[in-house]
C-alpha cells in the first residue's frame, strides 16, 4: 500500500484547510486509517483515527470539535476536515493506515507527510 497526502499549506489563525489521503495497492485489508503529527522537536502524535467501515473515529483532545476525519472507501481516500486552525496545530500531518494480518500483529504504513503552517 502507497499512501500519498495532499492539502496542506500555510493558512491564518482560524482559517480551514482540508487534508487528503490517498491510498492504493491493496487497500481492501487495511484495518484502521489516521493522520498523526509531528511539530519540530516534538515526538509524533495521534491526530485523528477511524475504523476500516468509516466508523468510531476518535481524535486528540486538542482537535475535538474542530477536526473531522473521514473516509471515502469507494475513492480509497481518507480526509481531514481542519477548522478554526491554532498556531500550534502548524506541523508535518502524516496519513497512516494500519493492517492486522493475525492475531496481536500490527503493520503500519505512513505516507511522507504533508506540512501545515497556521500564521498569526
Amino acid at each position: 500500500v502507497q499512501l500519498v497526502e495532499s492539502g496542506g499549506g500555510l493558512v491564518q489563525v482560524g482559517g480551514s484547510l482540508r487534508l487528503s489521503c490517498a491510498a492504493s495497492g491493496t487497500t481492501f485489508s487495511i484495518n484502521e486509517m489516521g493522520w498523526y503529527r509531528q511539530a519540530p522537536g516534538e515526538q509524533r502524535e495521534l491526530v485523528a483515527a477511524i475504523t476500516s467501515g468509516g466508523g468510531s473515529p476518535n481524535y486528540a483532545d486538542s482537535v475535538k470539535g474542530r477536526f473531522t476525519i473521514t473516509r471515502d472507501n469507494a475513492k480509497n481516500t481518507m480526509y481531514l476536515q481542519m477548522n478554526s486552525l491554532k498556531p500550534e496545530d502548524t506541523a508535518v500531518y502524516y496519513c497512516n493506515a494500519v493492517f492486522r494480518p493475525g492475531e496481536g500483529i500490527r503493520v503500519d504504513v505512513w505516507g511522507k507527510g504533508t506540512l501545515v503552517t497556521v500564521s498569526s
